[in-house]
């Protein structure tokens, strides 16, 4: 499983689009991603503050998500709105979220991965933090 946590912050004034853009990337993902378990956007209390939460079912399938059509087109339209963006790997605590998620762990890409692929994955390797291991449980 491989978990994030966005934290999203829009130029003012364009939160509109980026709500529409956000849109249109959680229909595709949720329609051409089966590695997808969650996958959502979440204003925040600050003014042009967003949060994405994207659960995959492993590294890859965050990855995959990454590379994909759906993603990659829109790119330079996000990039427009934002003003800044901080990815955080996080994790269930076992027993008090859902069912269908396990803990964040990363996976090594396969070889004949493509350089778009590397290159996220050089940039947003999935953090497993220390301090987690001796409180997982499952």
């Amino acid at each position: 499983m491989a978990t994030f946590l966005a934290h999203i912050r829009i130029h003012p004034g364009r939160e509109a689009e980026f709500e529409a853009l956000a849109r249109e990337l959680w229909t595709a993902t949720h329609l051409h991603e089966p590695e997808v378990r969650r996958y959502e956007y979440w204003r925040g209390a600050e003014p042009g503050s967003y949060y994405t939460i994207g659960s995959f079912a492993d590294y890859l399938g965050f990855i995959a998500h990454q590379v994909s059509d759906h993603h990659t087109e829109p790119t330079a339209a996000l990039r427009a709105v934002m003003s800044d963006l901080r990815l955080e790997w996080i994790e269930p605590v076992d027993g008090a979220s859902a069912d269908d998620l396990s803990p964040t762990n990363n996976t090594d890409l396969p070889a004949d991965a493509s350089d778009l692929a590397n290159a996220y994955a050089s940039r947003q390797p999935a953090d497993v933090q220390p301090w987690w291991a001796p409180l997982r449980t499952g």
